[in-house]
């Protein structure tokens, strides 16, 4: 009896270590290296860009941008917290290129990347008129943004998209780039810089920071009308983000100076 107990005991702790022992990490395949992370990125900005648009349309007639501002950040929150261990949850071509520049994704990707943002920001698009009314629709240029009415808000609107993307760059980098800063509460910091750049620059640009985001209600909608004012003022903010954290308040892997 004494060496059944014997053995018994030995099987089950046997059976505890096995458990106990951590599985080998197993390597991502290609479709998890390549593929998934485009989808990953086609379907979050997809869904962002929808469900932006369909806040505008709806609100064509409503209170101000409170709605929109609190719509925008919350589905940018959700998105990067449910896909940033798939693609980094960018959904945003000026993040994809300041990530790159600060050493953040392979260069092979980068294309990729900015191709499905765009392809998502058309079918989030389209998927709001699709679901909208024709009336809104129609009076909210299919939520393209359609503020700027003469060359004399050009100026202003340009320095505000540079300004609002940079800052919401610098909090993406910073928050999850830099090693020295980066922060799991990086979908909620994200969020609420989209949101308090939409109260505060929605009635001057109409606060975009994204060119998918513009594109996609441009494609759907065919409004046109200073239309790269959303691609250069993103780009460029997105591009001095990228040059101040790599410069100066990067850590010593990221800083290319002072070290």
């Amino acid at each position: 009896m004494a060496d059944d107990k014997m053995e018994m005991g030995e099987v089950a702790t046997s059976l505890m270590s096995s458990d106990s022992t951590p599985s080998p990490a197993r390597p991502p395949n290609k479709f998890e290296r390549l593929f998934q992370p485009c989808l990953g990125e086609l379907v979050g900005t997809m869904f962002f860009v929808f469900i932006g648009c369909v806040s505008v349309i709806e609100n064509v007639d409503g209170p101000g941008r409170l709605q929109p501002a609190l719509v925008h950040g919350l589905a940018v929150a959700i998105m990067v917290a449910c896909m940033a261990e798939i693609s980094g949850s960018h959904f945003n071509p000026p993040f994809t290129l300041a990530i790159y520049l600060c050493g953040g994704m392979e260069m092979n990707m980068v294309v990729p990347y900015l191709a499905c943002q765009l392809v998502g920001g058309v079918l989030g698009a389209a998927m709001a008129k699709a679901m909208t009314s024709r009336e809104n629709y129609a009076k909210a240029h299919g939520a393209a943004f359609a503020l700027l009415r003469s060359d004399g808000e050009i100026g202003g609107a340009l320095i505000g998209e540079i300004a609002m993307t940079c800052l919401v760059t610098m909090v993406v980098l910073l928050g999850a780039v830099n090693t020295k800063t980066r922060s799991p509460l990086v979908p909620f910091m994200v969020g609420c810089t989209v949101i308090i750049n939409i109260l505060a620059g929605g009635d001057v640009s109409g606060t975009c920071l994204n060119p998918a985001r513009a594109f996609g209600p441009a494609i759907v909608s065919n409004y046109w009308v200073y239309h790269w004012v959303y691609w250069v003022g993103p780009i460029t903010g997105g591009l001095i983000a990228a040059a101040l954290v790599r410069l100066f308040l990067g850590d010593r892997k990221i800083r290319l100076i002072l070290k």
